[in-house]
């Protein structure tokens, strides 16, 4: 819980979260991050939350800014919010469940139109 910037704590049953990093140690960018708050906006899903890492706090890093950077395929780093990641008792909203499917679904069905409205 002080892993994060103060008002960026997600919250479990509240919607899907986006983790970003002043260092562009995750995959998330502006464009991307646009991609999937439109996406969960023609849902009719809250508001995609953000997850940001205090400055002064390492973190890891994942393999997505590798991979979007050797093949050009844009990534974000996404995922429900929960307690105690990577613990042995991870937790999670059971609502959240809902709104992540609900979320792929509307990327599948809206992400052509949603791409072409931001590369005018």
């Amino acid at each position: 819980a002080s892993k994060h910037e103060k008002g960026h704590m997600p919250k479990m049953n509240n919607g899907m979260v986006i983790k970003r990093n002043a260092n562009q140690r995750y995959a998330t960018n502006g464009i991307t991050g646009l991609i999937v708050r439109e996406c969960a906006r023609l849902a009719g899903l809250p508001a995609v939350q953000e997850f940001v890492v205090r400055n002064d706090c390492g973190c890891g890093s994942t393999i997505g800014p590798i991979i979007s950077t050797a093949t050009g395929i844009r990534a974000i780093d996404m995922g429900c919010p929960q307690l105690s990641m990577h613990s042995i008792r991870e937790t999670m909203g059971v609502a959240d469940l809902s709104h992540g499917l609900a979320l792929f679904r509307s990327f599948y069905k809206n992400f052509s139109d949603v791409n072409k409205s931001i590369s005018n």
